[in-house]
């Protein structure tokens, strides 16, 4: 991805030529003290794709252009299908939009490379007072802040309340639920040829490592290159914890084990599941496309043996650092960032604000109605999770851990056999 000396080298002839080119001209009229000064234009890559978060993130930079004159901003759609092929492009092509809308996940590497600028002094003290220092740490690389946090999602149980009330369920509302009371109202719920859960775990990786964190199951010691792998007891806990409610107990349906979260969705509107584990976006769906009558909450977060922690992944805004108005950019992310706005994104998303403030503000304007009251007590244990600092991770990832977790899952492999492959795959991508 490196070729940035090339690209500053092609700057600096450019810069070059242009100041020949002002110092040769003998017109006054023409020259640029007497020119009018001409207002900042930043170009904003978004890779939003839900109409309502589209409309939400326009109006963001209508109000910007309307109030900001000087420093105009150009909304450039993305998509995020192709976007990391696209972004390395567009930076080894020295055309990579001024501000770049990614996920702190995929941006990291970008940042390490030297792509993304240093917003440390340039992020406002009260947005940075407003954001935990969890999620700050998901978008640092060597104490650097490369990225502002816009939205995160966490993995909540939605649940047909009719279902578990036809059960005898009571159901709960403390501030998290701990795994053996999910797994108690499963078993409650798998009645007359129905599951009390359906899973959708067809790309289990990131749901397994996230929901790990709870047993303390962090799966990397050390960061960048020089990572090593430990699967114990805690990397074990959840995927060991599904395989038992879907072929012991049987309270998991094994056939949603094989799907996307999305394709369970119809399974769970029939009432032919009371649950479903689901990224808390889902609620956006949920809320739109479920049947007329439809009775449904979102329970408390998963809790652990070791907590509630999930993994901070949030989507993020970096400079990119060869803009010629770094600063001006920043004024817009922060702008972009403030309470009102990222309310109106997140909501729009049915994502968690990355600000304390915005939670508050959509607790205080949705009531906490469709689940907003469990799902943003679920953004008060999200936190950087380490393998998000490991180089080689989404190769592991892609290559090693989802296919051997979906082995295991069909009962293919034993437990035992999933913690070796996941280690012995580590040793073959790293080495």
């Amino acid at each position: 991805m490196k070729i940035r000396g090339t690209v500053a080298m092609g700057v600096i002839a450019l810069t070059a030529i242009s100041l020949t080119a002002c110092g040769s001209s003998s017109d006054p009229a023409t020259s640029p003290s007497s020119a009018p000064a001409e207002p900042v234009e930043l170009t904003f890559q978004s890779l939003s794709d839900q109409p309502g978060a589209i409309a939400a993130t326009q109006s963001i930079v209508d109000s910007w252009n309307a109030e900001n004159p000087d420093i105009q901003v150009e909304l450039v759609p993305a998509g995020w299908d192709g976007v990391y092929d696209k972004l390395v492009a567009q930076f080894n092509g020295g055309v990579a939009p001024d501000i770049i809308h990614y996920e702190a996940a995929s941006i990291i590497p970008f940042a390490v490379d030297g792509y993304v600028a240093d917003l440390t002094d340039l992020v406002d003290a009260d947005l940075k007072a407003d954001i935990s220092d969890g999620i700050w740490k998901s978008v640092t690389v060597d104490d650097k802040i490369i990225a502002v946090p816009t939205e995160l999602q966490s993995y909540m149980v939605f649940a047909n309340k009719t279902m578990l009330d036809a059960a005898g369920v009571t159901v709960p509302s403390g501030e998290t639920m701990t795994w053996d009371e999910f797994q108690s109202i499963a078993k409650a719920t798998s009645t007359g040829g129905k599951f009390g859960v359906a899973w959708g775990l067809k790309n289990p990786t990131a749901t397994f490592m996230s929901l790990g964190l709870g047993f303390d199951g962090t799966y990397f010691e050390g960061t960048g290159k020089d990572a090593t792998i430990e699967i114990g007891d805690g990397e074990m806990a959840v995927p060991t914890r599904v395989s038992d409610m879907a072929y012991t107990d049987k309270s998991i349906d094994p056939v949603s084990l094989t799907q996307s979260g999305s394709e369970v969705l119809a399974s769970f509107y029939a009432g032919n599941v009371a649950m479903t584990v689901q990224g808390s976006f889902q609620a956006a769906n949920i809320a739109k496309d479920a049947p007329a009558g439809f009775d449904w909450v979102v329970l408390p977060p998963l809790e652990g043996t070791k907590g509630a922690a999930q993994s901070a992944n949030p989507q993020t805004l970096s400079v990119n650092i060869d803009s010629e108005h770094v600063a001006e950019a920043a004024k817009f992310v922060n702008y972009f960032a403030s309470t009102d706005n990222l309310a109106a994104l997140n909501t729009a998303d049915a994502l968690i604000p990355a600000s304390t403030s915005a939670q508050k503000k959509i607790a205080t304007d949705t009531a906490g109605a469709d689940g907003w009251d469990m799902t943003l007590k679920s953004g008060a244990y999200l936190t950087k999770a380490p393998f998000l600092s490991v180089d080689l991770y989404t190769q592991w990832k892609d290559t090693v851990a989802t296919p051997a977790y979906q082995k295991f899952l069909a009962q293919q492999t034993t437990a035992d056999e999933l913690a070796q492959e996941l280690t012995d795959g580590w040793a073959q991508v790293s080495r």
